[in-house]
C-alpha cells in the first residue's frame, strides 16, 4: 500500500533583479518573462488551485524542427520552478516505445496530445508540466516527481508510478486501468481524487488506499 501524505515545501524563484542586465542580452529576459508568465498560468488554472472551468491559452506550437529532441535533454534553468529561457514545448510530438528520459527535468512542458507510449521516464522532474490528451500508457515513472502537473483525459493504462512523489497532480477523465501506485508517495488530496476516477479499480485502489 502506498504511504499517503501531504507535502508542503518552499521553492526559490530566480531574482531576475539579481541578475547583471548590462552582461544579459534583454531578448533572455523577455523568454524568461514569458516562459515564467505561462508557467505561471498552467499551475493556477489546474483543478487543484482553480475552477477546472478556467482557459488556458497556449502559445502556438513552436517551429523550431527539433524542438521533440528537447525531451532527451529536458530543462537546466530554473529546475525546481519550472522556469527556463524557452517553453519546453513537446506537444503533439511521437516518441518510439521504449524512448528514454529517464533522469531528466521536464519541468514546464507543455504536451498536449503527445505520444510518450511506452517510454523510460523513470526519475523525471515533471513540476509543472501540462499534458492533457497525451498518451502515457505504459510508461515507467518509477522514482519520478510530478508536481501540480496536468494528465487530464490521457491514456495512462498500464502506467508505473512505482515509488513516485504525487502532489497537486489532475487526472481527471485519464484512464488510469491497471496503473501501478505501488510504495508511491501521494499527496492526501490526490488519493481522494484518484480514488473518485473510475478506471482506477482492483490492486491500484489497494496501492492507494481507496475505500
Amino acid at each position: 500500500m502506498s504511504m499517503v501524505f501531504a507535502l508542503s515545501r518552499a521553492v526559490s524563484v530566480p531574482d531576475a533583479r539579481k541578475v547583471d542586465r548590462a552582461r544579459t542580452p534583454r531578448t533572455t529576459f523577455d523568454r524568461v518573462a514569458a516562459a515564467s508568465a505561462l508557467v505561471f498560468a498552467l499551475s493556477t488554472a489546474q483543478p487543484a488551485f482553480a475552477d477546472s472551468g478556467d482557459k488556458i491559452r497556449l502559445p502556438p506550437i513552436d517551429t523550431d524542427p527539433n524542438r521533440c529532441e528537447r525531451a532527451f535533454v529536458g530543462n537546466t534553468i530554473g529546475q525546481a520552478n519550472a522556469v527556463s529561457d524557452k517553453v519546453l514545448d513537446l506537444r503533439k510530438c511521437e516518441y518510439k516505445s521504449g524512448a528514454d528520459m529517464s533522469g531528466k527535468t521536464l519541468s514546464g512542458a507543455l504536451m498536449v496530445n503527445t505520444n510518450a507510449k511506452g517510454a523510460n521516464m523513470r526519475e523525471t522532474v515533471m513540476s509543472k508540466v501540462y499534458a492533457p490528451d497525451a498518451d502515457f500508457s505504459g510508461v515507467d515513472f518509477t522514482n519520478a516527481v510530478i508536481d501540480r502537473a496536468t494528465f487530464d483525459g490521457s491514456d495512462m493504462i498500464g502506467t508505473n508510478f512505482t515509488n513516485a512523489v504525487i502532489t497537486g497532480v489532475s487526472f481527471e477523465g485519464a484512464n488510469l486501468k491497471d496503473a501501478t501506485f505501488e510504495d508511491a508517495l501521494v499527496g492526501k488530496e490526490d488519493v481522494k481524487r484518484l480514488c473518485l476516477n473510475p478506471t482506477v479499480q482492483d490492486e491500484t485502489r489497494m496501492q492507494l488506499g481507496c475505500r
